[in-house]
């Protein structure tokens, strides 16, 4: 099963509300999109954000430019369902990241929790680095959350590859600056405990 096959499956099965990275309100991923200091016209994509509610927040808190990508056109079409008319006024990309055809020097905040990670294969993430690289602007920000280094092996019946926020540095190199990290356990709507990282970090 390839990917796209497997989160089109995952989202036709599950609601939203029921996948085990659900958030009601995102707000690691908002206190770190507020510390870039970038003001509401700020160009965001949000990669895998699917059925995510961050961009329901952003919408709330006034930001005005805002892509949202995921390879699953279900989850989708479930934000747009719960957005109705606002979603109208967010660019949707219906693509895997490792292949997408982003504008160049376009965004000024890559924002990514828990696609990372699911890219065991180097040659994945070299792929995914070359498309952040190319559509981030110079001086931009990534804000990048993956299961941590005791976080869990594997989620949504994939392996994954687990970080510090070292490693992270390693994976993005000399091109970004780290700004800050936060630690997050992540509490599922099961009730069950995940940890993530996050890095904030700088396109130099």
């Amino acid at each position: 099963m390839d990917r796209k096959e497997h989160w089109e499956g995952v989202y036709a099965q599950k609601l939203p509300t029921e996948v085990s990275w659900y958030q009601l309100r995102p707000e690691k991923s908002l206190e770190l999109i507020r510390d870039t200091g970038l003001g509401r016209e700020a160009a965001v994509i949000d990669v895998g954000g699917g059925a995510s509610t961050l961009i329901d927040c952003l919408l709330a808190d006034g930001y005005r430019h805002l892509t949202v990508l995921d390879i699953s056109v279900k989850a989708l079409e479930k934000a747009k369902q719960r957005l109705g008319r606002r979603a109208q006024e967010i660019a949707w990309i219906e693509a895997d990241v490792t292949q997408a055809n982003l504008p160049t020097a376009s965004y000024e905040v890559w924002h990514d929790r828990a696609v990372f990670h699911f890219l065991t294969e180097p040659q994945d993430r070299k792929k995914y680095l070359d498309v952040l690289g190319q559509s981030l602007k110079p001086g931009g920000h990534v804000i990048m959350a993956t299961f941590a280094s005791d976080g869990p092996p594997r989620c949504s019946g994939l392996n994954v590859q687990r970080y510090s926020v070292e490693d992270l540095q390693r994976e993005l190199g000399d091109r970004y600056r780290l700004i800050r990290s936060l630690a997050e356990v992540h509490k599922t709507p099961f009730e069950t405990e995940k940890k993530f990282i996050y890095g904030h970090f700088q396109k130099t």
